[in-house]
């Protein structure tokens, strides 16, 4: 039929960047097709939610100084002034300045689970998704994480990498492995929204993680 959003086939690597087989998403479950604007919308709601709101200026009726006016308003040649307060004059207050406010807001719940899936979506049709078949190591090391992401051709720039339910037994070594490397972060794929897919540059996804992403119905 025309207009079917055709069938995606990912290569799957092992940890050594061989190829090991493929795997194929099938659009329909992650939407079928892309929308920018939802996208736009719901990465501004994640962002807005982000924001600490604490920001407080003093006005002039809150700063210190006499509310006395500083001289007469005619007959001395100068311009009118009031008082020291004024935002006009140096240590006054601000005028209309912000104070604490709560900035967060939500979008209701099937157009953010909408738009996590078109996040994967966009990522998987622009290559920016590589999926490997396991993630294990021995132990917690550093470098030993640094070498899988450079085998896996994703190191150098900002990734998120995603742990399916199976994963979980390497869960922690994976994330103490990763945490000092610049711009990486490790996550479940029952955590995954919008904003985190679509924020680094790179997704690096076990098959176990892309399954329960394009299966699951729990998008945060």
């Amino acid at each position: 039929m025309a207009g079917e959003a055709k069938v995606i086939t990912l290569p799957v690597y092992n940890m050594q960047g061989q190829s090991v087989g493929s795997v194929e998403v099938d659009p329909t479950e992650l939407g079928g097709e892309v929308n920018r604007q939802l996208l736009h919308e719901v990465v501004l709601m994640y962002r807005a939610n982000q924001r600490a709101g604490t920001h407080s200026t003093l006005r002039r009726g809150e700063v210190a100084g006499s509310t006395r006016k500083l001289f007469r308003q005619k007959g001395t040649g100068n311009a009118r002034v009031g008082t020291r307060r004024t935002n006009k004059r140096r240590g006054g207050g601000t005028a209309k300045g912000p104070k604490p406010r709560d900035y967060s807001y939500r979008l209701p719940k099937k157009a953010v689970r909408a738009a996590a899936r078109m996040a994967l979506l966009s990522k998987l049709q622009d290559n920016e998704a590589v999926i490997v078949e396991a993630l294990t190591l021995p132990e917690i090391k550093t470098k030993a994480m640094a070498e899988v992401l450079k085998n896996l051709k994703v190191a150098g720039t900002s990734c998120l990498v995603g742990l399916g339910a199976s994963d979980i037994d390497d869960k922690q070594t994976i994330y103490l492995s990763a945490r000092n490397l610049r711009d990486v972060a490790v996550a479940p794929a029952s955590q995954f929204n919008a904003y985190s897919v679509l924020r680094p540059k790179r997704l690096l996804l076990t098959k176990a993680a892309l399954s329960e992403l394009c299966r699951s119905a729990k998008w945060k």
